[in-house]
Protein backbone atom coordinates (compact mmCIF):
# COMPACT_ATOMS: atom_id res chain seq x y z
CA UNK A 1 0.00 0.00 0.00
CA UNK A 2 2.24 3.10 -1.42
CA UNK A 3 1.44 6.26 0.57
CA UNK A 4 0.63 8.64 -1.94
CA UNK A 5 -1.34 10.68 0.43
CA UNK A 6 0.37 10.62 4.03
CA UNK A 7 -2.50 12.65 5.63
CA UNK A 8 -4.82 9.84 4.51
CA UNK A 9 -2.57 7.03 5.34
CA UNK A 10 -2.76 8.47 8.91
CA UNK A 11 -6.39 8.90 9.38
CA UNK A 12 -6.73 5.57 7.50
CA UNK A 13 -4.37 4.22 10.75
CA UNK A 14 -6.21 6.09 13.28
CA UNK A 15 -9.43 4.64 12.16
CA UNK A 16 -8.78 1.47 12.11
CA UNK A 17 -6.79 1.44 15.47
CA UNK A 18 -9.55 3.13 16.93
CA UNK A 19 -12.22 0.40 14.99
CA UNK A 20 -10.34 -2.12 16.68
CA UNK A 21 -10.27 -0.60 20.15
CA UNK A 22 -14.37 -0.27 19.83
CA UNK A 23 -14.83 -4.03 18.30
CA UNK A 24 -12.94 -5.09 21.32
CA UNK A 25 -15.90 -4.09 23.20
CA UNK A 26 -18.52 -5.79 20.54
CA UNK A 27 -16.66 -8.73 20.65
CA UNK A 28 -16.14 -9.91 24.52
CA UNK A 29 -20.03 -8.06 25.11
CA UNK A 30 -21.54 -11.13 24.75
CA UNK A 31 -19.39 -12.17 28.15
CA UNK A 32 -20.59 -9.03 30.12
CA UNK A 33 -23.89 -8.38 29.43
CA UNK A 34 -24.56 -12.90 29.34
CA UNK A 35 -25.55 -12.91 33.04
CA UNK A 36 -27.89 -9.75 32.62
CA UNK A 37 -29.85 -11.88 29.36
CA UNK A 38 -29.88 -14.72 31.31
CA UNK A 39 -31.56 -13.80 34.10
CA UNK A 40 -33.65 -11.03 32.32
CA UNK A 41 -34.82 -13.86 29.90
CA UNK A 42 -34.51 -16.52 32.75
CA UNK A 43 -32.31 -19.02 30.71
CA UNK A 44 -30.15 -22.08 31.80
CA UNK A 45 -26.31 -22.36 30.74
CA UNK A 46 -27.24 -24.39 27.80
CA UNK A 47 -30.03 -21.74 26.40
CA UNK A 48 -27.06 -19.41 27.01
CA UNK A 49 -24.78 -20.98 25.23
CA UNK A 50 -26.83 -20.74 21.76
CA UNK A 51 -25.56 -16.33 21.81
CA UNK A 52 -22.30 -17.92 21.56
CA UNK A 53 -23.51 -19.93 18.34
CA UNK A 54 -25.52 -16.92 16.62
CA UNK A 55 -22.78 -14.80 17.05
CA UNK A 56 -19.84 -16.61 16.16
CA UNK A 57 -22.38 -17.96 12.88
CA UNK A 58 -22.97 -14.64 12.00
CA UNK A 59 -19.12 -14.16 12.35
CA UNK A 60 -17.97 -17.05 9.84
CA UNK A 61 -20.50 -15.31 7.53
CA UNK A 62 -18.59 -12.57 7.71
CA UNK A 63 -15.12 -13.95 7.04
CA UNK A 64 -16.38 -15.71 4.14
CA UNK A 65 -17.78 -11.71 2.77
CA UNK A 66 -14.23 -10.39 3.92
CA UNK A 67 -12.32 -13.10 1.75
CA UNK A 68 -14.62 -11.63 -0.81
CA UNK A 69 -13.96 -8.01 -0.12
CA UNK A 70 -10.08 -8.97 -0.32
CA UNK A 71 -10.47 -10.10 -3.81
CA UNK A 72 -11.71 -7.09 -4.62
CA UNK A 73 -9.11 -5.15 -3.03
CA UNK A 74 -11.59 -3.31 -0.66
CA UNK A 75 -11.15 -4.34 2.99
CA UNK A 76 -11.74 -0.78 3.88
CA UNK A 77 -15.86 -0.96 2.86
CA UNK A 78 -15.53 -4.33 4.79
CA UNK A 79 -14.37 -2.58 8.22
CA UNK A 80 -16.87 0.50 7.26
CA UNK A 81 -20.02 -2.27 6.82
CA UNK A 82 -18.56 -4.16 10.02
CA UNK A 83 -18.65 -1.39 11.92
CA UNK A 84 -22.09 -0.64 11.17
CA UNK A 85 -23.46 -4.33 11.80
CA UNK A 86 -21.87 -4.35 14.63
CA UNK A 87 -23.86 -1.08 16.23
CA UNK A 88 -27.02 -2.77 14.81
CA UNK A 89 -26.50 -5.88 16.52
CA UNK A 90 -25.62 -4.33 20.04
CA UNK A 91 -29.00 -2.34 19.75
CA UNK A 92 -30.63 -5.47 18.98
CA UNK A 93 -29.89 -6.97 22.61
CA UNK A 94 -32.18 -4.71 24.38
CA UNK A 95 -34.75 -6.82 23.00
CA UNK A 96 -37.00 -8.32 25.62
CA UNK A 97 -37.13 -11.70 23.21
CA UNK A 98 -34.95 -14.93 23.09
CA UNK A 99 -35.38 -14.76 19.56
CA UNK A 100 -34.30 -11.64 18.79
CA UNK A 101 -31.65 -11.14 21.34
CA UNK A 102 -30.29 -14.41 19.21
CA UNK A 103 -30.62 -12.36 16.13
CA UNK A 104 -28.30 -9.39 17.70
CA UNK A 105 -25.78 -11.63 18.54
CA UNK A 106 -25.56 -12.93 14.85
CA UNK A 107 -25.85 -9.45 13.14
CA UNK A 108 -23.01 -7.96 15.72
CA UNK A 109 -20.70 -11.58 14.67
CA UNK A 110 -21.12 -10.15 11.38
CA UNK A 111 -19.90 -7.35 12.11
CA UNK A 112 -17.21 -8.83 14.02
CA UNK A 113 -16.33 -10.87 11.17
CA UNK A 114 -15.90 -8.74 8.64
CA UNK A 115 -14.18 -6.07 10.93
CA UNK A 116 -10.89 -8.00 12.81
CA UNK A 117 -10.05 -10.03 9.63
CA UNK A 118 -10.00 -6.91 7.52
CA UNK A 119 -8.41 -4.40 9.85
CA UNK A 120 -5.68 -7.45 10.42
CA UNK A 121 -5.07 -8.13 6.50
CA UNK A 122 -4.94 -4.00 6.12
CA UNK A 123 -2.50 -3.55 8.94
CA UNK A 124 -0.18 -6.55 7.50
CA UNK A 125 -0.10 -4.79 4.14
CA UNK A 126 0.73 -1.27 5.56
CA UNK A 127 3.67 -2.38 7.60
CA UNK A 128 5.12 -5.38 5.56
CA UNK A 129 8.67 -5.19 6.87
CA UNK A 130 7.08 -5.58 11.04
CA UNK A 131 4.28 -7.36 10.86
CA UNK A 132 4.34 -9.22 13.95
CA UNK A 133 4.95 -5.55 16.41
CA UNK A 134 2.06 -4.18 14.18
CA UNK A 135 -0.02 -6.56 14.42
CA UNK A 136 0.57 -6.60 18.69
CA UNK A 137 -0.01 -3.33 18.16
CA UNK A 138 -2.93 -3.02 16.60
CA UNK A 139 -4.63 -5.90 19.01
CA UNK A 140 -3.24 -3.99 22.36
CA UNK A 141 -6.15 -1.61 21.03
CA UNK A 142 -8.52 -4.54 21.14
CA UNK A 143 -7.60 -5.58 24.43
CA UNK A 144 -8.22 -2.57 26.09
CA UNK A 145 -11.65 -2.34 24.75
CA UNK A 146 -12.45 -5.96 26.20
CA UNK A 147 -10.63 -4.93 29.42
CA UNK A 148 -12.71 -1.73 29.47
CA UNK A 149 -16.17 -3.77 27.90
CA UNK A 150 -16.84 -5.31 31.56
CA UNK A 151 -16.72 -1.86 33.61
CA UNK A 152 -18.48 -0.28 30.87
CA UNK A 153 -21.29 -2.12 31.13
CA UNK A 154 -21.54 -2.61 34.55
CA UNK A 155 -21.15 0.95 35.55
CA UNK A 156 -23.89 1.91 32.80
CA UNK A 157 -26.88 -0.67 32.94
CA UNK A 158 -29.17 -0.27 35.05
CA UNK A 159 -30.43 -3.29 36.55
CA UNK A 160 -31.20 -5.69 33.67
CA UNK A 161 -30.98 -2.33 31.75
CA UNK A 162 -28.41 -2.13 29.01
CA UNK A 163 -29.85 0.63 26.82
CA UNK A 164 -27.04 3.07 27.55
CA UNK A 165 -23.74 0.80 27.20
CA UNK A 166 -25.34 -0.57 23.89
CA UNK A 167 -26.40 2.73 22.73
CA UNK A 168 -23.11 4.80 23.41
CA UNK A 169 -21.34 1.56 21.98
CA UNK A 170 -23.46 2.31 18.21
CA UNK A 171 -22.82 6.05 18.30
CA UNK A 172 -19.03 5.26 18.45
CA UNK A 173 -19.00 2.41 15.86
CA UNK A 174 -21.43 4.74 13.45
CA UNK A 175 -18.84 7.63 13.47
CA UNK A 176 -15.85 5.41 12.77
CA UNK A 177 -18.12 4.09 9.81
CA UNK A 178 -18.62 7.85 8.72
CA UNK A 179 -14.83 8.26 8.86
CA UNK A 180 -14.10 5.56 6.79
CA UNK A 181 -16.56 6.39 4.18
CA UNK A 182 -15.26 10.03 3.77
CA UNK A 183 -11.83 8.98 3.16
CA UNK A 184 -10.07 9.09 -0.47
CA UNK A 185 -11.37 6.42 -2.28
CA UNK A 186 -8.23 5.03 -4.05
CA UNK A 187 -6.48 4.94 -0.66
CA UNK A 188 -6.36 1.36 -0.17
CA UNK A 189 -4.19 -0.98 -3.08
CA UNK A 190 -2.68 -3.48 -3.42
CA UNK A 191 0.59 -4.62 -2.36
CA UNK A 192 3.70 -3.40 -4.57
CA UNK A 193 4.59 -6.04 -6.85
CA UNK A 194 8.06 -6.69 -6.37
CA UNK A 195 10.52 -10.16 -7.27
CA UNK A 196 10.36 -11.07 -3.40
CA UNK A 197 6.09 -11.55 -3.54
CA UNK A 198 5.52 -12.80 -6.71
CA UNK A 199 7.44 -15.54 -5.88
CA UNK A 200 4.99 -15.73 -3.06
CA UNK A 201 1.89 -15.71 -4.95
CA UNK A 202 3.09 -18.71 -6.75
CA UNK A 203 3.39 -20.33 -3.71
CA UNK A 204 0.66 -23.43 -2.81
CA UNK A 205 -0.46 -22.71 0.80
CA UNK A 206 -3.75 -24.81 1.20
CA UNK A 207 -1.77 -27.98 -0.20
CA UNK A 208 0.42 -27.47 2.71
CA UNK A 209 -0.14 -29.69 5.65
CA UNK A 210 2.00 -26.87 7.54
CA UNK A 211 -1.01 -24.31 6.78
CA UNK A 212 -3.29 -26.69 7.98
CA UNK A 213 -1.99 -27.29 11.21
CA UNK A 214 -1.58 -23.18 11.66
CA UNK A 215 -4.93 -23.17 11.23
CA UNK A 216 -6.22 -25.87 13.21
CA UNK A 217 -3.75 -23.72 16.00
CA UNK A 218 -5.36 -20.91 15.48
CA UNK A 219 -9.09 -22.78 16.02
CA UNK A 220 -8.01 -24.18 19.57
CA UNK A 221 -6.68 -21.10 20.53
CA UNK A 222 -9.43 -18.54 19.20
CA UNK A 223 -12.33 -21.15 21.17
CA UNK A 224 -9.94 -20.46 24.30
CA UNK A 225 -9.30 -16.62 24.07
CA UNK A 226 -13.33 -15.94 23.35
CA UNK A 227 -14.52 -19.14 25.86
CA UNK A 228 -12.36 -17.15 28.36
CA UNK A 229 -14.12 -13.78 27.62
CA UNK A 230 -17.51 -15.40 27.40
CA UNK A 231 -18.14 -17.81 30.40
CA UNK A 232 -15.21 -16.60 32.80
CA UNK A 233 -17.65 -13.51 34.38
CA UNK A 234 -20.28 -16.44 34.58
CA UNK A 235 -17.67 -19.07 35.95
CA UNK A 236 -16.76 -16.17 38.82
CA UNK A 237 -20.47 -15.68 40.04
CA UNK A 238 -20.60 -19.66 40.25
CA UNK A 239 -17.34 -19.30 42.67
CA UNK A 240 -18.06 -16.74 44.52
CA UNK A 241 -20.94 -14.80 46.06
CA UNK A 242 -22.53 -13.11 42.89
CA UNK A 243 -23.23 -9.88 45.59
CA UNK A 244 -19.77 -9.43 46.66
CA UNK A 245 -18.10 -6.46 45.14
CA UNK A 246 -14.44 -6.58 43.80
CA UNK A 247 -12.85 -3.38 42.70
CA UNK A 248 -11.13 -6.11 40.14
CA UNK A 249 -12.93 -8.47 39.30
CA UNK A 250 -11.26 -11.76 37.54
CA UNK A 251 -12.87 -10.96 34.04
CA UNK A 252 -11.39 -7.21 34.49
CA UNK A 253 -7.62 -8.63 35.50
CA UNK A 254 -7.82 -11.06 32.53
CA UNK A 255 -8.34 -8.59 29.71
CA UNK A 256 -6.03 -6.57 31.74
CA UNK A 257 -3.33 -8.39 31.93
CA UNK A 258 -4.31 -9.65 28.07
CA UNK A 259 -3.46 -6.06 27.27
CA UNK A 260 -0.03 -5.73 29.35
CA UNK A 261 1.28 -8.62 27.40
CA UNK A 262 0.42 -7.30 24.59
CA UNK A 263 2.10 -4.38 25.02
CA UNK A 264 5.07 -6.34 26.11
CA UNK A 265 5.00 -8.38 23.63
CA UNK A 266 7.03 -6.31 20.73
CA UNK A 267 10.02 -6.16 23.35
CA UNK A 268 9.96 -9.87 23.96
CA UNK A 269 9.96 -10.82 19.41
CA UNK A 270 13.29 -8.84 20.00
CA UNK A 271 14.69 -12.14 21.44
CA UNK A 272 12.35 -14.74 20.80
CA UNK A 273 11.19 -16.05 17.45
CA UNK A 274 7.79 -17.18 17.00
CA UNK A 275 8.26 -20.74 17.92
CA UNK A 276 9.57 -20.04 21.43
CA UNK A 277 6.98 -16.95 21.75
CA UNK A 278 3.98 -19.40 21.72
CA UNK A 279 5.92 -22.00 23.48
CA UNK A 280 6.31 -19.89 26.52
CA UNK A 281 2.89 -17.79 26.27
CA UNK A 282 1.23 -21.42 26.40
CA UNK A 283 3.33 -22.62 29.41
CA UNK A 284 2.23 -19.23 31.16
CA UNK A 285 -1.71 -19.93 30.49
CA UNK A 286 -1.42 -23.70 31.79
CA UNK A 287 -0.32 -22.31 34.96
CA UNK A 288 -3.01 -19.97 35.05
CA UNK A 289 -5.57 -22.08 34.21
CA UNK A 290 -4.15 -24.82 36.82
CA UNK A 291 -4.81 -22.00 39.55
CA UNK A 292 -8.35 -20.75 37.91
CA UNK A 293 -9.68 -23.81 37.88
CA UNK A 294 -8.73 -24.86 41.40
CA UNK A 295 -9.39 -21.52 42.85
CA UNK A 296 -11.79 -21.75 45.44
CA UNK A 297 -12.00 -18.05 46.23
CA UNK A 298 -11.98 -14.65 44.27
CA UNK A 299 -8.49 -13.89 45.56
CA UNK A 300 -7.12 -17.09 43.83
CA UNK A 301 -9.29 -17.09 40.44
CA UNK A 302 -7.94 -13.09 39.91
CA UNK A 303 -4.60 -14.99 40.23
CA UNK A 304 -5.37 -17.62 37.58
CA UNK A 305 -7.06 -14.93 35.51
CA UNK A 306 -4.66 -13.14 35.39
CA UNK A 307 -1.99 -15.36 34.40
CA UNK A 308 -3.97 -16.80 31.55
CA UNK A 309 -4.82 -13.56 29.81
CA UNK A 310 -0.82 -12.40 30.20
CA UNK A 311 0.13 -15.87 28.22
CA UNK A 312 -2.93 -15.76 25.94
CA UNK A 313 -2.19 -11.90 24.57
CA UNK A 314 0.60 -12.56 21.68
CA UNK A 315 -0.71 -15.78 20.83
CA UNK A 316 -2.98 -14.77 17.67
CA UNK A 317 -0.64 -11.77 16.14
CA UNK A 318 2.32 -14.62 16.79
CA UNK A 319 0.30 -17.13 14.95
CA UNK A 320 -0.80 -14.99 12.24
CA UNK A 321 2.75 -13.57 11.83
CA UNK A 322 3.98 -17.27 11.46
CA UNK A 323 1.78 -17.94 8.78
CA UNK A 324 2.62 -14.59 6.94
CA UNK A 325 6.14 -15.37 7.56
CA UNK A 326 6.08 -19.34 6.32
CA UNK A 327 4.38 -18.33 2.91
CA UNK A 328 5.05 -14.97 2.20
CA UNK A 329 3.31 -11.31 2.77
CA UNK A 330 0.77 -12.02 -0.14
CA UNK A 331 -0.64 -15.10 2.07
CA UNK A 332 -2.72 -11.76 3.64
CA UNK A 333 -4.95 -12.58 0.83
CA UNK A 334 -5.65 -15.90 0.73
CA UNK A 335 -5.88 -16.24 4.84
CA UNK A 336 -9.46 -17.12 4.80
CA UNK A 337 -9.73 -20.61 6.05
CA UNK A 338 -7.20 -19.23 8.90
CA UNK A 339 -9.70 -17.07 9.77
CA UNK A 340 -12.48 -19.62 9.74
CA UNK A 341 -11.03 -21.92 11.90
CA UNK A 342 -11.00 -19.31 14.59
CA UNK A 343 -13.98 -18.32 14.22
CA UNK A 344 -15.32 -22.28 13.91
CA UNK A 345 -13.45 -22.63 17.17
CA UNK A 346 -14.86 -19.83 19.03
CA UNK A 347 -18.06 -21.50 18.56
CA UNK A 348 -17.27 -24.77 19.16
CA UNK A 349 -15.59 -24.71 22.49
CA UNK A 350 -17.83 -21.49 23.73
CA UNK A 351 -21.14 -23.79 22.96
CA UNK A 352 -19.48 -27.34 24.45
CA UNK A 353 -18.42 -25.65 27.88
CA UNK A 354 -22.42 -24.92 28.27
CA UNK A 355 -23.28 -28.08 26.61
CA UNK A 356 -21.21 -29.95 29.52
CA UNK A 357 -22.44 -27.72 32.45
CA UNK A 358 -25.66 -27.94 31.40
CA UNK A 359 -25.57 -31.72 31.12
CA UNK A 360 -24.06 -32.10 34.72
CA UNK A 361 -26.80 -29.59 36.30
CA UNK A 362 -25.05 -26.24 35.79
CA UNK A 363 -21.51 -27.59 36.63
CA UNK A 364 -20.14 -24.79 34.92
CA UNK A 365 -16.31 -25.92 36.45
CA UNK A 366 -16.34 -29.24 34.69
CA UNK A 367 -17.23 -27.45 31.33
CA UNK A 368 -14.33 -25.01 31.67
CA UNK A 369 -12.14 -27.92 32.28
CA UNK A 370 -12.52 -27.89 27.91
CA UNK A 371 -10.09 -24.71 28.71
CA UNK A 372 -7.27 -26.90 29.96
CA UNK A 373 -7.78 -29.51 27.15
CA UNK A 374 -7.19 -26.91 24.63
CA UNK A 375 -4.16 -25.61 26.31
CA UNK A 376 -2.68 -29.12 26.62
CA UNK A 377 -3.29 -30.15 22.64
CA UNK A 378 -2.02 -26.57 21.42
CA UNK A 379 0.83 -27.41 23.26
CA UNK A 380 1.22 -30.79 21.50
CA UNK A 381 0.52 -28.60 18.43
CA UNK A 382 3.43 -26.04 18.79
CA UNK A 383 5.76 -28.96 19.27
CA UNK A 384 4.66 -30.47 15.48
CA UNK A 385 4.82 -27.32 14.51
CA UNK A 386 8.02 -26.40 15.49
CA UNK A 387 9.86 -29.82 14.21
CA UNK A 388 7.71 -29.14 10.76
CA UNK A 389 8.92 -25.59 10.54
CA UNK A 390 12.39 -26.32 11.41
CA UNK A 391 12.73 -29.04 8.66
CA UNK A 392 11.19 -26.67 6.13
Amino acid sequence: MPEQNPKAIRALKILLHAGFFVSGIATVLIGQVLPVLSQRLNLNDGQSANFFIAQFTGSLIGTFLTNWFGKKNKFIPASLIGCILMAIGVLILNSGSFELCLFGFFINGAGIGLTLPAINMLIVEMNPLRGTSALNFLNFFWGVGAILSQPFVDYLKFGNNIFLPTAILAVLLFSISAGLLFLPKNIEQKPLKNADNEADFSKPIWTNPIAWAIAAFNFIHVGFESAMGGWLKTYTNRIEDATIESMFPPIFLYFLFFVIGRGAAPVFTRFLDENKMLFSSLLTILLGMLILLFAESLFYLGIGASIAGFGTSAIFATNLARFTKIFGASASRRAMPLFIFGTLGAAFTTWIIGFISNYYENDLRLGMFVLLASVLILIILQTVLTFQTRQN
